[in-house]
């Protein structure tokens, strides 16, 4: 049986890993985008392809910075060449730079702008081009956020960006109906990106990675005791916090036969975490003012 074929955006390590190795297991041969300047890249793409390859799946790595603004076109052309065809593009790389109001830059706004949401919308707009030349009844599914729907302090650019995403998704289904071709996002709450062996592996952390602590690499230890995700999952109502493959079981329920008659929709997968309102901020979990 011919294996189907997926693009994944950032798809070496965290959730866009566990989307990748869900897609292999339901029959996908995946190409996937990575970041080349992200600590220990090239040990992260080594074994996403050796999961891959335990699935019984092929998979073609490609280092891409989509903030560039020929990047999305140079990997998209690339992962279609090697995949020989395209029936899903997951659109998955992404960061957040929490800044508040009065400190963000004009350079960090653009760079969010350029990856969180030009680089979707194009990625988009290749995979939509493609399925309609080939006459591809395929399937288009967006990472959102659920920042999306809820505000958060140092986070407004991304808020703003993934809400934006999250109505996009409705008029692009609607162009794109006419052609079988259909559109979703799912939208993820708090999901553990990093093993506590990848977090002890980190020798430093960018702005964007939150739940790493310098102090772990004094003290080892507390990775245990201080782990974002365990600190969190408690006070979310299911209990935990989410897992990459949760991501990726809901993208490939919406990409199947059994999702057919779905588009322009925003799941939510966040284990009921914005329900109660409740902010993915581990600082206040000791605090007296509570979630």
């Amino acid at each position: 049986m011919d294996r189907r074929k997926a693009i994944i955006t950032g798809g070496e390590i965290g959730m866009g890993r566990g989307i990748a190795l869900v897609l292999a297991e339901e029959g996908y041969d995946i190409a996937f985008s990575y970041y080349p300047k992200s600590e220990n890249a090239e040990a992260s793409v080594e074994t996403t392809l050796s999961l891959l390859g335990e699935r019984g799946a092929k998979g073609w790595p490609f280092p891409s910075d989509l903030s560039g603004p020929n990047a999305p076109r140079a990997f998209f052309e690339k992962a279609v060449d090697a995949l020989g065809g395209l029936d899903l593009l997951v659109n998955n790389a992404g960061v957040n730079i929490p800044l508040p109001l009065q400190d963000i830059t004009e350079a960090n706004f653009d760079y969010l702008v350029s990856l969180d949401l030009r680089a979707y919308v194009m990625m988009m707009h290749y995979a939509a081009r493609y399925m309609i030349d080939n006459g591809v009844k395929g399937c288009i599914v967006n990472v959102s956020s659920s920042r999306g729907e809820r505000a958060y302090a140092n986070a407004g650019i991304y808020c703003g960006i993934k809400s934006c995403l999250n109505r996009m998704a409705e008029a692009f289904a609607l162009d794109l109906a006419p052609h079988g071709i259909r559109v979703n996002n799912v939208a993820p709450g708090a999901v553990r990106v990093r093993s506590d062996e990848e977090l002890l592996a980190m020798t430093h952390g960018r702005a964007t990675d939150y739940f790493w602590n310098k102090e772990f690499l004094k003290n080892p230890e507390l990775v245990k005791d201080n782990d974002f995700w365990d600190l969190l999952g408690p006070r979310i109502p299911l209990g935990r916090v989410g897992l990459p493959e949760d991501i990726g079981r809901a993208i490939a329920f919406l990409a199947s036969e059994k999702a057919s008659y779905i588009t322009g929709v925003t799941l939510r997968v966040d284990g009921g975490l914005i329900l109660p309102g409740m902010p993915e901020d581990t600082s206040m979990l000791n605090s007296n003012k509570g979630w």
